[in-house]
């Protein structure tokens, strides 16, 4: 059996797989808290023994650049290693790959129920995807047509330079600068960067702290899923709040459309991750598919591009489809992730 895994740097989730169930249909599942434990040895073990099933190999998700079987995951200081997890584990294999390439590799087996359309579009048959998620971090993939079957690729364009549209946007930069010298996108375009945007429109006077939100945020150190539940908040949300998810929705719609533009994504644009799941009335409201079109002479080509919501998770999916592939032949050095056919992408499910 398989043991897969999307490996964050707040949580990591842990589910085993059979060839006969398949990649969809998890025998044991479980999440963590991924800062709790050293390092992923330590919490793969303790989910392995409150299973007791027989796993034989691994595929992970990692959130982090891959090269030659090892990663570092961006947000967490663990170093992983594919071949020494799996002689520490006593596996035969470990295969690490970037999470957003799991997502990417579980998006042509998406069915309608797996997704919230913003934008139908018109897609066009063969044309590239471009999958985007704002978590702890940024991640963002794309996948290309080779005349037969879509192939994905990794990328850290999270890390690219955050670029500004509107004024108010503009005043946010200059503020960041200032903190962080260099401000990617991903600084204003995660959970983090939830809490950064809060942080400035608290400074700028866009509107005041509730006393409340000031003690509550004071609390502890889990201030974005406060600043979401309190801007979603019915029938009365936080103004504060409020306003900082309705200008992460402008970035992050800005931002899906600027990687769209780069990969020419005529087949769709995927957002994915558990910040865009929580966030999903915000991006339904429409300000995010009127940023994401906002590109000046190609906005009539952005309107055409469909745009989905994931709301399952789609990283455990990818890497579970991948392991699975790869189960017959493993390599044990995690170098041949990107080598593959990915299982059944020769089919668009949707």
């Amino acid at each position: 059996m398989l043991l897969a895994g999307d490996i964050g740097g707040t949580k990591t989730e842990l589910a085993v797989f059979s060839p006969e169930a398949g990649p969809r249909t998890p025998l044991a599942q479980a999440r963590y808290p991924s800062a709790r434990y050293p390092n992923l040895e330590a919490l793969v073990r303790e989910f392995l023994a409150a299973t007791s099933m027989p796993v034989s190999w691994a595929c992970f998700g990692v959130a982090g650049p891959v090269v030659g079987g090892r990663a570092r995951i961006t947000n967490l200081p663990w170093q992983l290693d594919a071949g020494a997890l799996a002689g520490a584990l006593g596996l035969r294999a470990v295969h690490l790959l970037n999470d957003l390439e799991a997502v990417a590799r579980a998006v042509p087996e998406l069915l309608s129920e797996d997704m919230v359309t913003l934008n139908p579009g018109a897609r066009v048959a063969g044309g590239s995807l471009a999958v985007i998620a704002p978590g702890t971090g940024l991640g963002e993939a794309f996948l290309t047509w080779d005349g037969s079957r879509h192939h994905p690729f990794p990328s850290e364009g999270g890390h690219a330079d955050f670029a500004p549209a509107t004024e108010r946007e503009t005043g946010l930069l200059s503020d960041l600068r200032g903190r962080f010298g260099h401000v990617s996108v991903e600084r204003v375009c995660s959970g983090p960067g939830i809490v950064n945007i809060y942080e400035y429109l608290r400074a700028s006077g866009a509107a005041p702290e509730a006393p409340e939100m000031a003690r509550r945020l004071a609390a502890g150190p889990d201030a974005p899923p406060v600043i979401t539940e309190a801007g979603l908040r019915e029938p009365d949300p936080d103004p504060l709040s409020a306003a900082a998810l309705a200008l992460f929705g402008d970035i992050l719609g800005a931002e899906a459309g600027n990687l769209a533009l780069k990969v020419f994504a005529a087949g769709g644009v995927y957002v994915a991750g558990g910040v865009a799941r929580h966030l999903l009335p915000v991006l339904r409201r429409g300000d995010f598919m009127r940023a994401f079109v906002r590109k000046g002479r190609m906005s009539d080509m952005m309107t055409a591009m469909p745009v989905h919501v994931i709301v399952r998770p789609a990283a455990i999916l990818g890497a579970a489809i991948r392991g699975l592939e790869l189960g017959s032949t493993p390599t044990g050095n995690g170098s041949a992730s990107t080598k593959t056919r990915t299982a059944g992408a020769t089919r668009r499910r949707h």
